[in-house]
């Protein structure tokens, strides 16, 4: 498991990319198709158009680093729930590790995460 602090967000281009693409036209795209800021230390993620290799983007306060992993069988997949309209969708860490095992997400099912009541807007009075 990768062990991100929370401030770290994870980015998963809603589409394939052609997986030549070096450092400086992934940040380009970073910057000009997924609108983000490349150099925020977030993490960006693509599958190639072939889906047998898969690249993750990052600033390192020193420069760029590139994780490229190729499986020698069987393709990456994106997950199924990416809207038609979006250019990228925010990935949890256990997601990029699913991800990047090879395992299709597009069947995995997430179970509501519990989250507490919202606070009463007005004070009660006895």
């Amino acid at each position: 498991m990768i062990a991100l602090p929370p401030s770290v967000r994870i980015y998963l281009c809603a589409q394939p990319v052609d997986g030549r693409r070096g450092i400086d036209a992934l940040a380009a795209m970073v910057h000009s198709t997924l609108a983000l800021e490349p150099l925020s230390g977030h993490l960006f993620c693509f599958v190639a158009a072939h889906g047998r290799s898969a690249r993750i983007l990052l600033w390192d306060h020193n420069g760029f680093v590139l994780y490229s992993q190729r499986l020698e069988r069987g393709r990456f997949r994106l997950p199924s729930e990416i809207p038609a309209a979006a250019t990228h969708v925010t990935l949890e860490s256990s997601e990029l590790m699913l991800l990047l095992e090879g395992i299709d997400l597009r069947g995995a099912r997430r179970r509501p995460r519990w989250e507490p009541a919202p606070a009463s807007s007005s004070p009660s009075t006895p």
